[in-house]
């Protein structure tokens, strides 16, 4: 059995979930998205801890075998009637915004959920995304959004994301494994966020990040 803690409460778990192994559970060139700062560095996560979780089995209540994370912002409010283009990006920097404002936040978003390798393909992502969306209720948000990165997408990586976001199975359901999850979670596709996670670097960065040779600019 997973639960899920927010930092707030189990502050003690929170070197555990930035340790190697969580980190390197992404790939080199997403740890390069500036806007993530906004959040993820000391100063301004120690003002989300009540959304920033770990993921623990309850028979080792000591040991996080995942995280997941979330941050509040302000909506439907003039300027803030559609979910921003810039997704993932987006919400942090409309959170950054009102927490600077001191505007008070109605809304929830998600931003990550990582599972080590041990607990994937067992349907604890859906547990999580669950206890997300009941969290969020508790602390009195009127919705939880997610800025959702299909995990399949690479393996089409010219098809329009609008065209792969919306192409759905013979049950009904979306194509795409993560996407699936969030809509059986109870989950509507709103929108595409097309500048949502944008990471710049010189053609040297990104050899660097992917370990791949780029001769030119290209798609």
């Amino acid at each position: 059995m997973l639960q899920l803690v927010s930092l707030s409460a189990r502050p003690d778990l929170r070197s555990q979930i930035f340790s190697l192994p969580f980190m390197e559970a992404w790939p080199a060139f997403m740890r390069h998205d500036e806007t993530a700062a906004l959040y993820f560095d000391r100063p301004h996560l120690d003002a989300y801890l009540d959304t920033a979780f770990a993921v623990i089995d309850s028979t080792q209540l000591d040991v996080a075998v995942g995280r997941a994370f979330a941050v509040p912002f302000s909506f439907d409010e003039p300027g803030r009637n559609q979910l921003p283009d810039s997704g993932w990006d987006g919400v942090i920097r409309w959170a950054h915004e009102d927490r600077a404002q001191g505007k008070a936040r109605t809304v929830l978003s998600a931003l990550e959920i990582t599972l080590l390798p041990a607990q994937r393909g067992r349907g604890a992502s859906s547990f999580v995304l669950r206890a997300m969306a009941d969290h969020a209720r508790r602390l009195g948000y009127r919705n939880l959004f997610a800025p959702v990165r299909p995990t399949a997408k690479h393996l089409e990586p010219f098809t329009p994301i609008g065209e792969y976001a919306h192409r759905a199975g013979v049950d009904g359901l979306p194509s795409d494994p993560w996407l699936r999850v969030h809509v059986r979670a109870g989950g509507k596709n709103v929108k595409v966020a097309p500048t949502s996670m944008v990471i710049a670097g010189t053609i040297a960065d990104w050899t660097q990040w992917t370990g791949m040779t780029f001769n030119s600019s290209g798609r």
